[in-house]
């Protein structure tokens, strides 16, 4: 993207700074999350203009007012905060921290499931291996356990998923549905969310869900719940496994968020069985979240951040990849880009892909 082209224009002075935050940036987190996680933000937000002095906040908290004060002088510092006259007031970086969703859904996923497990980022670039995983559990990769995790860690990961894969559904549905399809196979569909969307939004349609045991067994739960199993299908399979079979002659093939979970050669493996499992009519749909197709820096930032939870935890090898890259694994597999849409939800694209005719 264009804002990654040229250097950034700040002073040395300011470069200066940003380095030492960069250098005390475990410190800056912890503190927010104290802050969050001890009500002090919201605290300080309910007494709005007129703000609230450290006494108020002791009084109101189970936190000693030392515990308190190291609290609120760093947040001074990370202008998480002002403070005039002893009374402190939240200053716009403290408000979002507070309010926004993406925030705060962010800030739970990198505490609960990666902030442990990111100590061993070297030994994981080094290794090629998920090196932080066994923080979470004994597993290859994060996948196999996620219906095993602790139920916190479990909530902050599929809030981090579901969070922006949601933000999507709505502009999405109409889109997929236009090719009016009877058969949609969910390849590494999880615990259901798109099926059940899908099945809401058309009266008729099947869905076939690819996935994983652990994941399908809260799948076919999550079916009967939304009165739907009789609709709703489950397809075992292990994706990495190429000698298991793979769903064939469906409609139309959806993978979202699913294909940053694999290297380029699985990834090359997996569109290669799914070109092989396609009939003539039928479409593979991808929807991805690209760093260089964000319309902001902030985009673009909180997903290249992703890419090293893939590194050091879910399972050493995969990330969130460059349109570009995508593309040409597309191509190679033997696939043509039908529909090419971006800025869908929070960042996503839509690559509708069918397959090249043999001359």
């Amino acid at each position: 993207m264009s804002f990654y082209q040229s250097p950034k224009k700040i002073s040395a002075f300011d470069a200066k700074f940003e380095a030492q935050k960069i250098a005390f940036a475990p410190v800056s987190f912890q503190v927010a999350r104290c802050l969050n996680q001890f009500m002090l933000l919201k605290q300080i937000d309910d007494a709005g203009k007129i703000g609230i002095t450290l006494n108020q906040l002791t009084m109101q908290s189970e936190l000693s007012e030392y515990a308190i004060h190291v609290l609120l002088d760093m947040g001074l510092s990370m202008g998480l905060l002002w403070c005039a006259d002893e009374h402190y007031r939240l200053d716009k970086t403290g408000y979002f921290l507070l309010h926004d969703d993406m925030a705060s859904t962010n800030l739970n996923f990198i505490h609960d499931v990666c902030y442990q497990g990111l100590f061993e980022l070297e030994s994981a670039l080094k290794q090629g291996k998920a090196a932080g995983l066994k923080h979470l559990g004994d597993w290859d990769t994060i996948y196999p356990g996620l219906s095993q995790l602790p139920e916190q860690t479990k909530k902050s990961w599929f809030d981090f998923d579901h969070y922006y894969s949601d933000h999507a559904f709505n502009s999405l549905l109409p889109i997929i549905f236009k090719s009016k399809p009877d058969h949609i196979i969910d390849v590494g569909g999880n615990t259901g969310k798109w099926a059940f969307a899908c099945t809401a939004y058309d009266a008729n349609v099947n869905v076939t869900i690819m996935d994983l045991p652990g994941q399908l067994a809260v799948a076919k739960q999550n079916a009967q719940k939304n009165n739907v199993a009789e609709r709703v299908h489950c397809f075992e399979t292990n994706l990495l496994d190429h000698q298991q079979p793979f769903y064939q002659g469906g409609d139309l093939y959806w993978m979202s968020q699913f294909l940053d979970c694999f290297s380029k050669t699985e990834i090359a493996q997996i569109l290669a069985r799914t070109v092989a499992a396609m009939n003539p009519h039928s479409e593979l749909c991808i929807l991805e979240t690209y760093w260089d197709r964000q319309p902001n820096e902030a985009g673009a930032y909180c997903i290249n951040a992703t890419s090293l939870y893939f590194t050091a935890i879910a399972n050493g090898n995969s990330r969130m990849y460059h349109s570009k890259d995508m593309l040409k694994l597309i191509y190679d597999a033997g696939l043509y880009i039908d529909e090419d849409i971006d800025n869908i939800g929070l960042g996503h694209t839509l690559f509708r892909c069918k397959v090249k005719a043999i001359d």
